[in-house]
C-alpha cells in the first residue's frame, strides 16, 4: 500500500487531513471513520482490463503490477479530485463538476492532460445538449430515439486526438521502447 504523506505534516496529521477529506465526501459525519482500502481504490478487474488495452494480446499482468497501477491510479484521482474539492468548498459550491476537474489538472501541472479533457468535456455536452433537443421535437422523431437508445452508445468527435506515450521494456532486447496512439 502507498501512503502518501504532505511535506511539513506528521504521519498523523496527513491522516487526519485524509480522512476529513473522504468523509466529507461520504457525509457520514462519523470523523473517526477508517475507509476500508476497497471503498478508497478503483476496482482492480477495471484496472487489469485498462492495463490490457495497451498491450499485446499475449501479454501478461501480474497481479503486483495491477495492484500497483490500482494505487498509483486512485491516489492521483484523490489527489485531483481532492484540488478540484478544495476550490468548491471556497467558492461555496457543495458539488464539483467537469469544469473543476479540469482546472485541478491545470493547477496541478497537468496541463497536457487538462487540454485535452476540456475538448472532450465541450464536446461532449455539445452531443448531450443536441440528444435532449431531440428529445423534445415531435413524435416522429421519437421512433428513432427509441432504435437509437437501443444501439450502444458512440461519441465521435472531430477533435484531433493528443497522443500518450508510454515507455516499456521490451523483455527481448532490455532497450526502452517508445509507443504512441
Amino acid at each position: 500500500m502507498v501512503d502518501s504523506i504532505i511535506e511539513g505534516e506528521g504521519e498523523g496529521e496527513a491522516l487526519n487531513k485524509y480522512k476529513a477529506s473522504v468523509a466529507a465526501g461520504s457525509g457520514s459525519g462519523d470523523d473517526g471513520m477508517v475507509i476500508k482500502e476497497q471503498d478508497r481504490l478503483l476496482p482492480i478487474a477495471n484496472v487489469g482490463r485498462i492495463m490490457k488495452q495497451i498491450l499485446p494480446a499475449n501479454a501478461k499482468i501480474s497481479k503486483e503490477a495491477k495492484e500497483t497501477m490500482q494505487e498509483c491510479a486512485s491516489e492521483f484521482i484523490s489527489f485531483v479530485t481532492g484540488e478540484a474539492s478544495d476550490k468548491c468548498h471556497k467558492e461555496k459550491r457543495k458539488t464539483v463538476n467537469g469544469d473543476d476537474i479540469c482546472w485541478a489538472l491545470g493547477s496541478l501541472g497537468f496541463d497536457e492532460y487538462a487540454e485535452p479533457l476540456k475538448r472532450y468535456l465541450n464536446r461532449f455536452r455539445e452531443l448531450e445538449g443536441e440528444r435532449a433537443n431531440q428529445n423534445k421535437s415531435g413524435n416522429s422523431e421519437e421512433k428513432v430515439m427509441n432504435q437509437n437508445l437501443a444501439e450502444p452508445r458512440k461519441i465521435t468527435t472531430h477533435v484531433s486526438p493528443t497522443s500518450i506515450n508510454f515507455n516499456f521494456m521490451d523483455e527481448s532486447s532490455n532497450s526502452l521502447s517508445r509507443s504512441c496512439f
